[in-house]
């Protein structure tokens, strides 16, 4: 991702070789920040602050903040320690347990002197791993935007619906939502994409229509509220959402909203379509209405908003009376039925268990 002429990844090791460096995602999208983490500590606290945000990159993070941990201390107790602070910070995106699940797994068997830079070495790996994985759903979903534009008169463009930011923002480079936009738009295929805003943290409007206009893309924002309306008038061609966790059967756990455009695309034939980086699978898990924990965020964040006044000041503001009780659920279940397809690094498949456990055997086999 561009930003003012200069590539950019959302967390990148400093120039110091072992501190962490990230965009701080709290500031968008009126500030441009990045922040450096150097301890585990600070690395907990950024995934759950939302410094960084997005399954992929909280998978990340975590990884970094063990090798954080390991530069401290490397002893059983310091790595046990690290495991038990980060896996608490975010309860319901899976990539978090994977990628602390993947650092016990390499870490355990070394010895303390082995530790550290065995942690900082499979933290980059799966930072590489996960740009590599984002790159094959951009040429996967690809193919089917390239379809619809072919179908499409000439000189129309494919109008696509996101919801919240699944986007260069929430995985170390290129998304997984925004994988197939980016593609299409850098091979010529003309897209415009409608931006949900995305209440109650406004990921959308804040973090997408940000990278969306950095990279030149055409968009536009709008109320959460507003995607059905579209749909009904023909307006969309096809919705591309992201997932936080899926489950055995391909039920989608995504930010709060994704259900009801699920809904909305089933009920007037649009293509709903899910980007799944793999270690979003959940084989445990086979209900994920039931099964999943769905977070429940302060009600700070439903509120108040941030913005930016007319003299350039970024303040915060109450919207809702005093005394009024808030609920914030971060997430909603979006039933595999209303999935039209699964975009993921090995191609585009059905939401069903046997067509993910054929595509991800080796997944399958680790929840057996």
């Amino acid at each position: 991702m561009n930003v003012n002429g200069r590539h950019y990844r959302t967390i990148w090791l400093a120039d110091d070789g072992w501190s962490v460096d990230i965009i701080d995602q709290t500031k968008f999208p009126h500030v441009f920040e990045t922040a450096r983490l150097g301890t585990p500590e600070e690395a907990a606290a950024a995934i759950r602050d939302m410094l960084v945000r997005g399954a992929p990159l909280i998978g990340v993070t975590a990884a970094y903040g063990v090798a954080l941990a390991m530069k401290q201390d490397a002893s059983d107790a310091a790595l046990a320690g690290a495991y038990e602070l980060l896996v608490k910070t975010r309860p319901t995106a899976i990539n978090l347990r994977w990628a602390l699940d993947e650092m016990m797994r390499v870490l355990k068997p070394l010895s303390e002197g082995e530790r550290a830079a065995a942690a900082y070495r499979r933290a980059a790996e799966i930072a590489e791993e996960d740009v590599a994985i984002n790159q094959a759903i951009g040429r996967n979903g690809f193919e089917i935007i390239r379809s619809i534009a072919a179908r499409k008169p000439p000189g129309e463009r494919v109008n696509i619906l996101t919801h919240c930011n699944a986007g260069w923002l929430a995985t170390v480079d290129w998304g997984t939502a925004t994988a197939p936009i980016y593609t299409a738009h850098d091979s010529g295929v003309g897209v415009h994409v409608w931006v949900d805003e995305t209440r109650p943290r406004n990921q959308g409007a804040s973090l997408t229509a940000w990278e969306l206009l950095h990279h030149g893309v055409p968009h536009t924002v709008i109320p959460d509220n507003t995607g059905g309306h579209l749909m009904q008038h023909g307006l969309v061609d096809i919705a591309i959402v992201g997932t936080d966790r899926t489950t055995a059967q391909g039920d989608v756990c995504n930010k709060i909203g994704t259900y009801l455009k699920a809904l909305a695309a089933h009920d007037n034939g649009v293509p709903f379509y899910v980007a799944l980086p793999s270690p979003t699978i959940d084989f445990r898990v086979v209900d994920g209405i039931r099964e999943i924990p769905i977070e429940q965020r302060g009600g700070h964040e439903v509120s108040h908003m941030t913005g930016r006044t007319a003299d350039g000041r970024i303040e915060t503001v109450e919207i809702t009376p005093r005394g009024s009780k808030v609920a914030n659920y971060a997430f909603d279940v979006t039933p595999a039925r209303y999935v039209t397809g699964l975009i993921t690094e090995r191609g585009v498949i059905a939401a069903n268990r046997d067509a993910i456990g054929e595509a991800f055997p080796e997944r399958l086999a680790e929840a057996q």
